[in-house]
């Protein structure tokens, strides 16, 4: 079998602030395999982020800190190389989505510089060819006018165009790996439907490996092949995403599924969305035992006292909760 093209060892970060050293991730371990598209999901203050601006070592060093862990790529550990190493790989063998285009595009400089300084810095290209490699990476993310939009700034684009131009950079130079930080966030749903569309056939067309965070369990479903479901900054459960979508064994895996809108379901029976009650912990005040417990509708006194550890439901799954698989 061959290794994973991403490898999570025990990653623990924290953040140092005036309340003291806050773990916003706490020792999560996950493999990407080659050509696989695996999801990051949960509510918003779980670590997802956090865990993805690990990889690249893009999270302010201080107030953040790595405590622990490793993040294999190539069997090389990317927490041991020097800042322009991690240059070097940012970009060309792994690249990141961000998750507000708007915000990630300089608002001063035209989308065609901002996609060229990308080829300059990772090819051998001068700036006459990147621009020109910039037009065809456009209309290989169905840009309309490519040729035109290298002209244009950010603020003249729509959001699902920003988003094509955040996708064009990001497979600038084939990366292997694709990180994409909520990448249909405030589009409508024609056009999330068309990024994502695009998404699978750019990783069929390229054989890259995609890590995408989101909350949305409808893209979850649309696109990934296994699922990892983070809450107060751990794995609760994962495994393949049609087995977990079908049959979730956490309860905050469930509370997620459930608290998705059934088409036609409210209007029929006027009845209330269904909810999970509460709210993430903040990083100060994590309840002892199960993180979830609070929360939890089935909740008995061992969650109160004794964190659950991850283990094996069957080859492919793994679930953190001290009640068994069928008991919720």
């Amino acid at each position: 079998m061959s290794s994973p093209e991403l490898d999570i060892q025990n990653l623990k970060v924290s953040f140092s602030t005036p309340r003291g050293k806050l773990t916003a991730v706490n020792g999560i371990s996950f493999h990407l395999n080659r050509g696989e598209t695996l999801a990051l999901v949960g509510e918003s203050g779980c670590g997802k982020t956090v865990s993805a601006l690990s990889i690249l070592r893009l999270l302010p060093e201080p107030p953040a800190e790595i405590l622990s862990g490793k993040i294999l790529f190539s069997g090389q550990n990317l927490l041991s190389l020097n800042a322009k190493a991690l240059q070097d790989l940012r970009g060309r063998s792994i690249s990141m989505i961000f998750q507000d285009p708007m915000t990630s595009l300089n608002p001063v400089l035209t989308i065609g510089e901002q996609m060229a300084e990308t080829l300059l810095r990772h090819t051998a290209m001068n700036r006459q060819e990147a621009l020109q490699k910039s037009a065809d990476l456009f209309g290989r993310v169905e840009l309309p006018s490519p040729e035109e939009k290298l002209k244009h700034y950010p603020h003249q684009l729509s959001g699902g165009m920003r988003q094509r131009v955040m996708i064009a950079m990001a497979l600038a130079c084939t990366p292997r790996v694709l990180i994409a930080d909520e990448p249909t966030t405030a589009l409508d749903v024609l056009i999330q439907a068309q990024i994502l569309e695009l998404l699978d056939n750019l990783k069929k067309d390229t054989g890259m490996s995609i890590l995408i965070i989101t909350h949305d369990l409808g893209v979850v479903a649309e696109i990934a092949q296994r699922v990892l479901v983070m809450y107060a900054g751990e794995i609760v459960e994962s495994g393949p995403a049609r087995a977990l979508l079908n049959n979730p064994l956490h309860p905050y895996t469930k509370g997620l599924i459930a608290s998705v809108p059934k088409l036609g379901t409210i209007k029929k029976t006027g009845a209330r969305l269904e909810e999970i009650s509460g709210n993430v912990p903040s990083l100060d005040q994590r309840p002892s035992g199960c993180a979830f417990h609070p929360r939890c509708a089935w909740a008995i006194e061992k969650c109160k006292t004794q964190k659950p550890e991850l283990r094996q439901a069957d080859a492919q799954r793994q679930w953190s909760c001290h009640l068994e698989p069928g008991s919720i």
